[in-house]
């Protein structure tokens, strides 16, 4: 099944990864090699989510009887997994040839190859996973939805962001930030929610201290969040599963002891908002490269869509010896080792870089920059390759988003490593595909939007409903 899914070699090699092979170059190359078979079939992937929420996909493959009929497997087998961390889903209907689906029917199993996406999707949506082969016009339509949120400037606010190494919180009075302030802590160890209940608080009084009232609070964090309730999060790794229904009800406690509109969203949602509102622009995908890669999405109408977006599991390297990511999934090749610090950390001593031990990662990160800073050629083709990585990726989400501006940022961007990655994105993008460069435009933020915007932004989530409410 793999040998039969043909990869290209890049244009652009990596120079610390020659053997990358990128998803967008293989997926084209497939559908190119359909179309011009003369005989493609349609296939059709319902994804469905809560509440009867439905994405759906369509492309070709080749028909059964066909000689190359083989490598649908694998085409289909990647395009699933992205869609999944892409929209989220409990149901996938496989609308098609019936081998796919049977197929994917035993790599989703708890003994099958893709047993964490399988347990991971279903504790999120709170149902058993499940594969239904059929055919296309069985297929349920699109039932999407998008949030129209973000933007309500009005009033006293709150925003804050939760990340892996720092909380940062603002206090923002009709759009203009009054305060800001960032702190560092190590949610991930901790084993007591009582500890995040605690730092959030304060992060939140000392804010508020800083306002006449407060109106309304907006925060986000890496993780899911349905309803407020953060269904799985790398910030809350460290909390045992007996104690984790405390985490669950965390915000709505905070919201309901706060008395405001309060509302937390995925931080790559808001990384996206964050620069809709400051490109005012719509079509906007923002891509943070910190501890992890995190996603978010503006749609064309200037929306939250409410997918996951949960990038860092996304594959974007389809090469046979890729990374695999051994804490979580298992998988290869997916969006955490290839655009984070998590790729930093693997390249470095390929280039004779020594990465630090018992450190924080943002401290492990600042000791292979400054490398970099000093000029240093290897820590430099560090960069260049997260570069060519990312334009690859970018292509590669083009497949999946409607795009017109990507907005990339996170530590890894800090210094001279965002100039050098921007440059050799931009430069995939004109050279391997030129209608993208056309139409999408990747941006850096300015420094002091790097480090406080996202917070800004997630303080314009809720809308008011009252006009004034706590002091």
């Amino acid at each position: 099944m793999k040998s039969a899914f043909k990869l290209k070699i890049p244009q652009f090699v990596p120079p610390l990864d020659p053997g990358f092979r990128p998803a967008a170059l293989a997926n084209r190359a497939f559908r190119q090699e359909v179309h011009t078979s003369g005989g493609g079939v349609p296939l059709v992937l319902g994804i469905e989510r809560q509440a009867g929420v439905i994405s759906r996909y369509e492309t070709v493959v080749f028909p059964p009887e066909h000689p190359r009929a083989s490598a649908n497997l694998r085409y289909v087998e990647r395009l699933v997994k992205f869609l999944l961390w892409q929209r989220g889903g409990w149901r996938v209907y496989v609308g098609g040839p019936r081998a796919i689906g049977e197929y994917l029917q035993s790599c989703y199993q708890p003994d099958g190859i893709r047993a964490f996406d399988y347990e991971f999707m279903g504790r999120i949506f709170e149902q058993p996973f499940t594969v239904v082969p059929c055919a296309t016009d069985e297929v349920p339509p699109a039932n999407e939805t998008a949030a129209d949120i973000g933007g309500q400037l009005d009033g006293c606010r709150i925003g804050f962001d939760l990340g892996a190494s720092d909380r940062k919180v603002s206090a923002v009075i009709d759009g203009e930030p009054v305060y800001s302030e960032e702190v560092v802590w190590e949610p991930r160890k901790q084993t007591d929610p009582a500890y995040h209940y605690h730092e959030i608080m304060t992060a939140l009084q000392t804010a508020a201290s800083k306002m006449p009232r407060v109106d309304a609070i907006g925060g986000s964090s890496a993780g899911v969040y349905i309803n407020n309730r953060p269904m799985v999060a790398s910030l809350f790794r460290g909390i045992p599963e007996e104690r984790y229904d405390r985490v669950k009800s965390l915000f709505l406690r905070l919201g309901e002891e706060w008395g405001v509109p309060f509302t937390i969203i995925n931080d790559g949602d808001v990384t996206a908002l964050a620069g809709a509102m400051s490109l005012e622009a719509t079509g906007v995908l923002g891509i943070a490269l910190g501890s992890s890669e995190a996603g978010g999405y503006v749609d064309t109408q200037g929306k939250i869509t409410g997918w996951l977006n949960e990038l860092a599991f996304t594959p974007i390297d389809y090469q046979l010896g890729a990374p695999a990511e051994t804490d979580w999934s298992g998988d290869s090749g997916i969006g955490s080792l290839y655009l984070s610090q998590q790729c930093v950390f693997r390249l470095a001593p390929q280039v004779g870089i020594e990465v630090p031990e018992g450190v924080t990662k943002a401290g492990k990160l600042k000791a292979v920059q400054v490398h970099l800073e000093a000029g240093e050629e290897g820590a430099r083709q560090i960069w260049e390759t997260l570069g060519i990585y990312l334009g690859y990726a970018i292509a590669h989400y083009a497949d999946f988003y409607e795009i017109e501006h990507v907005l990339i940022l996170g530590r890894c961007t800090s210094g001279r490593g965002g100039g050098i990655m921007l440059a050799h994105a931009q430069r995939v993008l004109a050279a391997e595909f030129p209608e993208l460069a056309e139409r999408i435009h990747i941006q850096l933020p300015d420094e002091k939007s790097r480090r406080v915007g996202q917070a800004i932004a997630a303080a314009s989530l809720p809308v008011l409903h009252k006009p004034t409410a706590r002091g």
